[in-house]
C-alpha cells in the first residue's frame, strides 16, 4: 500500500484571494477515502523540516530572511503569498513531506505528497507560489544518504521547473527534465538539461507522442535509480493559467505514461501534485485523483 503525506497545515487559512488555489489540499484527500481510492492508514502526517536540511538547497541568507520574515516588499510580491510565520511553518512541513514520500516510494515503488512540486523556488529566492523547492531538498537527502545515485525530474506542470533547473545546473546525479508551455510564466527559461517547449493549444495526441519518445529516451539514456515526478494538472485545456488542449482523459493518459514506465524499469517514484488552476474546483480534484487512482491500479 503507497504512501500519502498530507498535512491539514497544507490548507493554513490565507486571504481570500489566496484560497482558491489551497481547497483542493483538502478536498483532494476526503475524495480519495470517500471513493475508496485510498484509506486512512496510508496518510502519513509530515513535521517541518530542518533548518539544517533545507541549507543542501538553499543558502543560509535566504533561510534566515524566511525565518525573520525579512523579505523585501518586492521578493514578497514574487512569492504570491502574504508573508507569516504560519506560512513558512506550511512550507517546511511540506518540505518534509516530500522527502517522506520519497523514502516510502523506496519501500513501495511509489508515494505522494499532497501538496509539493515548488519548483519555481532558487537556491536564494522564492517565486510563483514557491518558497522552498521540495523535489530539490529531498532529491539533496536521497543523494546524501546514498539512497539514491542517480536522480530523474519529470516536470510535467504547464510551467518551467525554473527553480529546480537553477538549482540542479551543476549537478551531474540529478537530470532536469522539464515538457511546458513555451509561451507560458516564467517569461525568463532558466536551463534545464532537457526542456520541452510546447505551442499553445497543443492537442492530446501531439502532447502524449512527444511525452512517450523522451520518456523512453529518458529512461534508456540517464538511467536513473529514483524519479521525481511533478503532476501539475494545469495542461488542462479549462485551465485559467495553462494555454494548452489537453483533455481530462488526456492528463489521465500522461500520468499513466509515466507511472507505467517506471514500474515497469523497476524504479521508484514520488509524485507531487503541482499546479491546478481551472475555475471549476471538482476538475482540478478529479483530475489530481486520477493520478491516485492510476497508482492504485499500478502498484497495488
Amino acid at each position: 500500500m503507497f504512501k500519502i503525506a498530507w498535512s491539514n497545515l497544507y490548507c493554513h487559512p490565507l486571504p481570500e484571494n489566496h484560497r482558491f488555489p489551497m481547497e483542493k489540499y483538502n478536498l483532494l484527500p476526503a475524495q480519495l477515502l470517500y471513493e475508496g481510492t485510498i484509506d486512512s492508514s496510508q496518510l502519513i502526517n509530515p513535521m517541518a523540516i530542518s533548518d539544517e536540511l533545507i541549507l543542501m538547497s538553499h543558502t543560509s541568507d535566504y533561510l534566515h530572511k524566511l525565518n525573520n520574515l525579512s523579505l523585501t516588499p518586492m521578493e514578497i510580491r514574487k512569492t504570491g503569498f502574504p508573508l507569516s510565520d504560519t506560512l513558512i511553518h506550511r512550507e517546511k512541513v511540506i518540505m518534509q513531506g516530500t522527502i517522506l514520500a520519497a523514502e516510502n516510494a523506496i519501500k513501495d515503488g511509489i508515494a505522494f505528497n499532497i501538496a509539493g512540486g515548488t519548483h519555481h523556488a532558487f537556491t536564494n529566492r522564492g517565486e510563483g507560489f514557491c518558497l522552498l523547492n521540495d523535489m530539490a531538498l529531498a532529491a539533496h537527502y536521497l543523494l546524501k544518504n546514498n539512497f539514491a545515485k542517480q536522480i530523474l525530474v519529470i516536470d510535467l506542470d504547464v510551467h518551467q521547473g525554473n527553480g529546480t533547473a537553477e538549482i540542479f545546473q551543476n549537478d551531474a546525479s540529478v537530470f532536469t527534465f522539464s515538457m511546458h508551455g513555451k509561451k507560458n510564466y516564467p517569461l525568463h527559461k532558466e536551463l534545464s538539461d532537457l526542456d520541452v517547449e510546447l505551442e499553445d493549444f497543443i492537442n492530446d495526441d501531439a502532447y502524449l507522442k512527444i511525452l512517450d519518445f523522451n520518456l523512453k529516451h529518458l529512461l534508456s539514456n540517464v538511467k536513473p535509480d529514483f524519479i521525481f515526478y511533478q503532476a501539475g494538472v494545469d495542461i488542462l485545456a479549462e485551465d485559467k493559467l495553462g494555454r494548452l488542449s489537453i483533455t481530462m482523459e488526456g492528463c489521465k493518459n500522461r500520468d499513466k505514461m509515466v507511472l507505467e514506465n517506471c514500474r515497469l524499469n523497476k524504479v521508484p517514484i514520488a509524485v507531487t501534485m503541482g499546479g491546478g488552476y481551472a475555475p471549476n474546483i471538482n476538475s482540478i480534484v478529479n483530475a489530481h485523483a486520477n493520478t491516485f487512482r492510476l497508482a492504485r491500479d499500478l502498484f497495488t
